[in-house]
């Protein structure tokens, strides 16, 4: 275990003091019914007077609201020192009353378990009363409302198993123990311990389960970030102003097809992090879509473009950093699509990609599926939706990117159902073919403006790879331009739709 894991935990009134600002903490808590009506009433009773004692709480949870950043949220948090912080009658009935206050008064809910659990001294009914909190939390997030999770050490079992793992983001403290089962649960079911390095918050972030590892005193300035991106106004008149010379609607010159190819192959043309890293500003990257299967091949992340907050879905540099796009990839694009979906954010879709994984574990993990599935949110999506092709964009791995509102495309930037080289191979036998093809399907920017499907090409001077900086700034201009166009209104699904079906009629 690492220095960082063996140091001293902050407890449940510590923890609220390093995270909200100074003195704005407000309990909401009421007096608990104890032990009344379990048969074990006199023992438990016993036990919860002694955990009263220990920990100074009256019961494992601890609710109010206070200030993060000046950004006022419901908070819910563990006191482990209160019988490991398990779950029981009281706890649970807290946490749901807590949970439906902040639906109730519109406020984002923290919450910051560290558990082992049910409580074992109340047996199922305990165990049951986590159908009752995710209900809550359901509704919460139903609302619109940001949930946002701190996992501690220790949360394991059912507090893991509910709404510990159902936050919009979810960070987790350095070498904090996180898991479904116990370790001492499996040595004593196994007779044997279980692997080491497994169940720590560093190893859950390696395969996407939580969105970042933060110190304790680093979670005012992180959720701070986080709330600054979902809760701050739309603001800011954005206009075209200073755009006229870089970015254009329709009629562009258009440059042989090829040209763009090879320049969208540049190692050192800008990929969505450093368009993120230069042209956006309170950025929070995330990680996966939580299910343990990692790949790389997609960024996600919460950021603003001018006045407007908005989630951020990219493909990764796969031939830069190796980075590849399988199906994990997509189920990584999908959960930035339901973030979008549920917390009522504009989606912005970043294309740069050689085309999905092409393998024997792409296949069997339902590549095909994850494309299509990729397909049907985006289109359905209620939200404003923004696309930028930025790069290259090959395949079913671009498309399933690509439907939206308005798209912006870099000059470069081209969209085609396969490399040239492999159409020119089907097509001829012969990837030499692959210029002519190129320059026959129609895949660069100013044909895609000239089709109606982008609406705004941003200038390259003379390509990307040579200018990185103010090429970025200059998307990131247009993406503000047409966060803020989309604002004023919609065009609705309606509108989405016909974009594309112009094409086939």
């Amino acid at each position: 275990m690492t220095a960082t894991a063996t140091a001293r935990r902050l407890g449940a009134r510590e923890l609220l003091d390093v995270m909200l600002d100074a003195g704005t903490y407000v309990s909401w808590d009421r007096p608990v019914r104890g032990a009344a009506g379990f048969d074990s009433a006199a023992g438990y009773a016993a036990d919860l007077a002694a955990a009263a004692q220990k920990s100074g709480s009256d019961e494992s949870v601890l609710t109010g609201e206070g200030l993060i950043r000046n950004h006022r949220v419901a908070v819910v948090v563990s006191d482990f020192a209160f019988l490991a912080g398990s779950i029981g009658r009281d706890a649970a009935q807290r946490l749901v009353a807590a949970v439906e206050r902040a639906t109730e008064r519109g406020l984002p809910l923290v919450a910051m378990p560290a558990s082992g659990g049910t409580r074992m001294q109340e047996g199922t009914t305990a165990f049951l009363a986590m159908v009752e909190i995710v209900a809550a939390v359901q509704a919460h997030r139903s609302a619109g409302l940001p949930y946002l999770v701190y996992l501690r050490h220790p949360t394991t079992g059912g507090v893991m198993a509910s709404w510990g793992s159902l936050g919009h983001v979810t960070a987790a403290e350095p070498g904090a123990l996180l898991g479904f089962l116990g370790p001492r649960v499996y040595e004593a079911l196994h007779g044997e311990v279980f692997p080491a390095g497994v169940q720590t918050a560093e190893n859950l972030f390696d395969h996407g389960l939580v969105d970042a590892v933060v110190p304790p005193e680093e979670l005012g300035s992180y959720f701070g970030r986080v709330l600054e991106v979902l809760c701050t106004p739309a603001s800011g008149a954005d206009t075209t102003a200073g755009l006229e010379a870089t970015a254009t609607p329709l009629c562009v010159e258009d440059r042989p097809a090829w040209d763009s190819v090879v320049a969208s192959r540049d190692p050192l043309r800008p990929s969505t992090a450093e368009l993120l890293r230069e042209a956006a500003h309170g950025v929070v990257l995330l990680r996966g879509a939580g299910d343990g299967a990692k790949e790389n091949g997609v960024e996600i992340a919460l950021a603003r473009f001018g006045g407007s907050s908005c989630v951020v879905v990219g493909h990764g540099r796969h031939g830069v950093s190796g980075k590849a796009m399988g199906p994990a990839s997509l189920r990584d694009a999908r959960r930035g699509m339901r973030l979008a979906r549920e917390l009522g954010l504009p989606l912005v879709t970043v294309i740069d990609t050689p085309g999905a994984t092409l393998s024997k574990e792409a296949e069997e993990g339902g590549l095909a599926a994850e494309i299509a599935r990729s397909l049907h949110d985006l289109i359905s999506l209620a939200t404003p939706t923004l696309s930028v092709l930025l790069g290259q964009g090959t395949g079913g791995g671009a498309l399933a990117l690509l439907p939206a509102d308005r798209t912006i495309a870099a000059r470069n930037a081209w969209l085609a159902p396969l490399p040239p080289e492999g159409a020119s191979a089907i097509v001829h036998r012969t990837t030499s073919h692959a210029p002519a093809l190129a320059e026959s399907q129609g895949i660069t920017s100013g044909a895609l403006a000239a089709a109606g499907v982008v609406d705004v090409v941003v200038s390259e001077v003379p390509d990307a790879a040579q200018e990185p900086v103010s090429f970025c700034r200059r998307v990131g201009e247009a993406i503000a331009v047409e966060l803020h166009g989309l604002r004023a209104g919609t065009p609705g699904l309606q509108a989405r739709r016909a974009k594309y079906r112009a094409l086939v009629c």
